[in-house]
């Protein structure tokens, strides 16, 4: 069995499942090995860092660890060693997973699982992730995230010609 590990912030009191998620935010999960960057195949990320990411901000929920990951050779263990599964549930009730790649039935449980997975082409920092959510958020998001957003019942606050400064 696979151990599992979650370092969250906490308030006042002390939960062993995923904090609550903030009003109006599209919860993140990034597959890494090292806590900066988005550097991981879902199979092999040894660490999952979950954010809640609105407009207008975003806040480190929880890093979640795996001592027991694949060692990215696209090979699967015997029957009965599902180590997909653990980190299935661990992430549930986030909205979006992002990795470098992840296997076929790997997705398939991700997404019954309510997540959508997407795959970036190459390692980037963590940041840059989360700036890309942000912008998509606060302009126009494409019709796979508003799907999502609405699935997870947050409203998007349009943008407002009034907040702008016209000189």
């Amino acid at each position: 069995m696979s151990s599992v590990r979650r370092l969250s912030l906490v308030s006042d009191e002390v939960n062993a499942s995923m904090p609550l998620r903030q009003a109006a935010a599209l919860r993140v999960a990034i597959a890494t090995q090292d806590m900066k960057n988005l550097n991981a195949h879902f199979g092999s990320a040894k660490r999952f860092a979950v954010y809640d990411v609105t407009q207008e901000e975003w806040q480190l929920v929880e890093a979640v660890g795996f001592d027991d990951v694949s060692d990215e050779s696209g090979k699967h263990r015997g029957e009965g060693d599902d180590r997909i599964s653990a980190k299935v549930e661990a992430l549930k009730g986030c909205h979006l997973l992002f990795c470098l790649a992840i296997g076929g039935p790997s997705a398939a449980k991700v997404i019954s699982a309510k997540i959508l997975p997407i795959k970036v082409p190459q390692p980037q920092s963590m940041q840059e992730v989360l700036l890309r959510t942000q912008t998509m958020l606060r302009t126009a998001p494409p019709p796979w995230l508003r799907k999502v957003l609405s699935q997870a019942g947050i409203s998007r606050k349009k943008p407002s010609f009034e907040d702008e400064d016209f000189k």
